[in-house]
Parts: structure tokens; sequence; C-alpha cells
């Protein structure tokens, strides 16, 4: 059995493991996308929004409706594709991490 020295030093290591990762997600960059690429939006893993796209055919007033719609399904196909990168990210960093099995992060 370790000590609780060992175990508390566990501990800070991979909090400081975490801290990188989490740092790390905000350079992955994810691209969401609707209505065939006619919207789109650039966004970090970290969920921070990097840019938008919107097709020069969708500017007329009478597609108000549609571009909104488009600008939604975008920003949460760019929200999912960034979740998903995320997760990958941290399972890549937490692999090697001692830890039991069945933890969750809450990340």
């Amino acid at each position: 059995m370790k000590s609780l020295e060992d175990i508390m030093a566990m501990a800070q290591n991979v909090q400081e493991e975490l801290t990188k990762a989490q740092a790390n997600l905000d350079t992955i960059e994810v691209e969401g996308a609707s209505g065939g690429g006619l919207v789109t939006v650039k966004a970090s893993a970290k969920g921070r929004i990097i840019g938008l796209h919107i097709d020069d055919s969708l500017m007329n007033p009478s597609e108000k409706g549609m571009l909104e719609d488009l600008l939604a399904a975008a920003f949460n196909d760019a929200r999912a594709k960034a979740d998903a990168a995320s997760q990958e990210a941290m399972s890549k960093m937490t692999s090697g991490l001692p830890l039991p099995p069945g933890f969750k992060l809450p990340f």
C-alpha cells in the first residue's frame, strides 16, 4: 500500500497534467458545417468560436429564417466536434495516468 505522501504527490501530478491538457484544448480546431457547407463555424476543442463563414447566396432578407436555422445547426455541429476532440485529447492525456478503474474526469 502506498503512503499518504505518495498518493498526494500522484494526485498533484495528475492535476498538473490535466491543467496542461485543458490549456492544449484551445489549440485544437474543429469546423462545423450546415447546408452542405453554406454555413461553417470554426471553434476550438474548448468551445471558443474562432470564425464564421456564410455563403453569399444566403444573404437575402427572404432567406433569414433558413439562415438562422443553418447558423444554429453549424454551431451545434461545431460544438459536437469540439466535444469529441476534447474527449479524444483528454483520453490520450489520461491514458498513462494511474487513475482508479471507472474514475471519470469532470471534462
